[in-house]
């Protein structure tokens, strides 16, 4: 698949760049298991994520990326120290990273945003990034509205730049499918939360192998913010104060430091929880490699069974 061939990775995947979740040390961890390991750098400032560029080089030599959002302030900063530092892959979401993509490509850096429909991927490709990941909307976290069976084949056969699949994929039979419609490499996030060396609180990890298809929900879609999350005491709080009518401002203060609260404090009552649906599909925790090896041993069993009909 082109991101396996690009990257030169045992396995054609990008570990998603979740904020609070996808550390430095993680990153290396993903990287060394033969994957692409990804910097999640969220609201970071540009010195916090110089100082975890120059760990994952302490702890591999392999590809990594950084997942950078645009809508940090210092996102112009981080910019400017990627293309220094000439880090492999950049990621990016919440925005358009056109105005850097001159000087990424210049440093030789492969540009991937994350895009959630067929225009701003267009738009993605017309800025000539090197390709797209198509999440579709039962990722966890922030969403869009397209399936993933529908985003992945409409993206694949409009675009000329290679589709990485995301949104709903945590077995072997998923990572098929999704390549039956034309993905070029995949990139997980939920999944990776059963990794032994994911650096989330034991109380999500927990909550993890305790979901279940009916627990999982969406809040913000009539402001215009979709997150997919845990159904707990916050997400009753924010559709509660959602449907009496509170403005957007409030509903976002609802929402300041619930992430970390979840994964670092393991406060998974008052903390978002977020979580794909595929969570209800995953009962147990591995480390990074045997996750990976079994993960894609499952794919090729999958064709084999879909060859001999």
């Amino acid at each position: 698949m082109w991101l396996d061939e690009t990257f030169g990775l045992k396995y054609p995947l990008i570990q998603g760049g979740m904020a609070q979740v996808a550390t430095a040390e993680f990153a290396a961890a993903v990287s060394e298991a033969g994957a692409l390991g990804v910097i999640g750098t969220g609201a970071m400032p540009a010195w916090t994520v110089e100082e975890a560029i120059n760990r994952v080089r302490e702890l591999t030599d392999r590809p990594f990326g950084v997942n950078i959002m645009l809508l940090n302030p210092e996102a112009d900063a981080i910019a400017e120290l990627v293309a220094r530092e000439r880090v492999p892959l950049v990621t990016t979401g919440a925005g358009s990273p056109g105005k850097y993509i001159p000087m990424w490509h210049e440093a030789g850096i492969r540009v991937i945003p994350v895009v959630a429909s067929l225009g701003l991927a267009e738009r993605m490709q017309r800025i000539e990034v090197d390709a797209v990941i198509a999440e579709g909307q039962e990722a966890g976290g922030h969403i869009g509205e397209a399936t993933s069976m529908v985003l992945w084949p409409l993206l694949s056969s409009k675009l000329d730049i290679p589709v990485i699949a995301a949104g709903g994929l945590a077995t072997g039979a998923q990572l098929l499918a999704a390549e039956i419609l034309g993905a070029q490499g995949y990139q997980l996030g939920t999944l990776m939360l059963s990794a032994e060396e994911c650096p989330i609180h034991e109380n999500y990890r927990k909550a993890l192998l305790e979901a279940t298809d009916s627990r999982i929900t969406v809040l913000g879609r009539e402001q215009g913010m979709p997150s997919r999350v845990l159904k707990n005491r916050l997400a009753r709080q924010y559709t509660a104060r959602s449907r009496a009518g509170a403005d957007k401002m409030e509903l976002e203060e609802m929402m300041l430091g619930a992430l970390r609260r979840a994964v670092k404090d393991g406060d998974v009552e008052n903390g978002a929880v977020m979580l794909g649906q595929v969570a209800a599909q995953i009962d147990c925790i591995r480390p990074l490699a045997e996750l990976l090896a079994r993960l894609f041993e499952e794919k090729e069993a999958c064709r084999v069974a879909l060859c001999k009909g």
